[in-house]
């Protein structure tokens, strides 16, 4: 309703749930905002109930849509500034890109998982540039490659040969280890940059750069002192083994501020745990009882999401935050039918953690955003080096000028990636020189379209010599769409290939 050549009196909408108006009579305006289902006779405004502000929003902009449509602008209704979406990062640890049920696996079921895929993005050619948890959580902290955030290896090399707290309380581990941490002090990690946002941000899980506070996080679980066993994550590796109680109580307590949730919980990593019920579920004659505890542990981690979503949709909060889905790495479980090299004495199989193989590097990566991304899958090929700068995008956040990776939400946008390529890089476990990246450098990887190159290097391994042979120095060339296990390598057969993605690599990152 409007009078004939002055400001209306009113604008709005009604559909079948929702009445939206808003009265220009006064300045501000005023809004009206009505649920039919709950209140049919429009007695409760509800425009100013945070539960529903994604609704609100929506009768807003298709209030302004038709407005238009019609010979518009009457209003004087000032559109508000965009929310910041809430971000909740979810990481898996240690799960192959294929042990999931919307990636197609037989036999796990991921329920919870599949359904962030469903409803949002779901890039499946996603990838960590290192197989390697401490490496790859830093990567997702700061944006940056290993070889630029100088985190490589689980742990510096010292004198020593064992395994555990006899290597980890070591005087000298503990100095080196310090000064590994206090790179982390150094970068403008997303938690930081959200803080420039007015983000509060919650750590839990998984964290090798000593406190949460470290890195930015505004609260957390991960205390980081030695003498208190701290190392990966200590109080924080309770996280989602025994409830995420903690994560609700940090986001009641954040208010009215948006919020990040750093979700790292040691899940399916070993120890393989499972509940009972879990364990009896994946039971099956012929199957290794490892294979089992791993199969249920992956499911056990897919029900811990489904409690997150299921909180965040009670609270009236998931339409309105931004879940990012990744794993660190990836895992192929050994059994005893595997084949393995001599002295082999990790539980996970060759070519998975620690390779550059897909078995190590390769994960699918998430994003759902109900209010704002349409579900689709994608093939594009996608790095968890475009996890920092997709999440600064999406909040309207400082983009560093320096971060190599991309905004994933252009593809969501209909609008291309400028990238062709995607790097990654291998390192020894033991850090040889924590000043030298190029010390500890086993693999340099280049994937682009079907084609991917892998390179290898004479970097120190100290205590793990036995997960890298290298016994095949020449280069491997794989199609990874007739050959997404690399079974075969084509180098011989492809020469001109071999020979520009590998001039691909020394441009992406020069070795001295």
């Amino acid at each position: 309703m409007h009078y004939a050549g002055q400001i209306p009196k009113w604008e709005g909408l009604r559909d079948e749930r929702y009445v939206y108006a808003r009265y220009f009579e006064q300045s501000p305006p005023f809004e009206f905002f009505h649920d039919l289902e709950t209140d049919p006779m429009q007695l409760v405004n509800l425009a100013g109930d945070p539960r529903y502000r994604t609704a609100l929003d929506r009768a807003r902009r298709r209030t302004n849509t038709l407005r238009d449509s019609y010979g518009g602008p009457f209003a004087v209704y000032k559109k508000p500034e965009p929310r910041k979406p809430n971000v909740v990062l979810i990481i898996s640890d240690d799960q192959a890109w294929t042990d999931f049920g919307f990636m197609g696996h037989p036999v796990i079921e991921t329920p919870h998982i599949d359904a962030l895929a469903r409803d949002g993005a779901a890039f499946t050619r996603g990838y960590v540039p290192t197989a390697l948890c401490r490496a790859s959580l830093a990567t997702l902290a700061t944006g940056l490659y290993p070889h630029q955030h100088g985190l490589t290896g689980n742990d510096p090399t010292i004198a020593l040969e064992m395994q555990g707290p006899t290597y980890w309380n070591d005087p000298r581990y503990r100095e080196l280890n310090a000064q590994l941490i206090a790179n982390i002090d150094k970068m403008p990690t997303l938690p930081r940059l959200l803080a420039d946002r007015g983000y509060v941000s919650f750590q839990s899980g998984k964290w090798w750069e000593g406190s949460y506070a470290r890195g930015g996080f505004t609260d957390g679980m991960s205390h980081g002192d030695p003498d208190r066993g701290g190392r990966h994550g200590d109080d924080g590796l309770a996280i989602g083994r025994e409830g995420l109680q903690p994560i609700f109580d940090f986001i009641e307590g954040a208010g009215d501020n948006p919020f990040f949730v750093w979700y790292a919980p040691f899940l399916p990593h070993t120890p393989h745990t499972p509940p009972d019920r879990l364990l009896q579920k994946y039971q099956s004659e012929g199957r290794a009882v490892e294979l089992t505890r791993y199969y249920a542990m992956c499911e056990w981690l897919d029900e811990t999401v489904g409690e997150l979503m299921t909180y965040l949709e009670q609270n009236g909060l998931d339409d309105d935050t931004l879940v990012v889905f990744v794993s660190d790495n990836g895992w192929i479980q050994k059994t005893p039918q595997t084949a393995t090299p001599p002295d082999w004495f990790t539980s996970f199989a060759p070519r998975s953690k620690q390779s550059p193989y897909d078995g190590g590097t390769r994960t699918p990566i998430i994003l759902r955003w109900p209010s704002v991304i349409a579900p689709a899958r994608y093939e594009t090929l996608a790095s968890t080096i475009d996890i920092v700068p997709t999440i600064l995008h999406a909040t309207g956040a400082s983009v560093p000028t320096d971060l190599p990776g991309v905004n994933l939400m252009k593809a969501v946008e209909g609008r291309t990636i400028p990238r062709a390529a995607i790097f990654g890089e291998g390192f020894a476990h033991d850090i040889a020189d924590i000043n030298d990246p190029a010390k500890s450098l086993l693999y340099r990887w280049c994937i682009q379209g079907q084609w991917k190159l892998i390179l290898t290097y004479d970097g120190a391994v100290h205590r793990y010599a036995m997960v890298h042979p290298r016994a095949h120095r020449s280069p491997e060339l794989y199609d990874l769409i007739a050959d997404p296990h690399e079974t075969t390598n084509v180098a011989a057969e492809h020469p001109e290939i071999q020979a520009w993605l590998s001039e691909r690599i020394s441009r992406w990152w020069p070795l001295r």
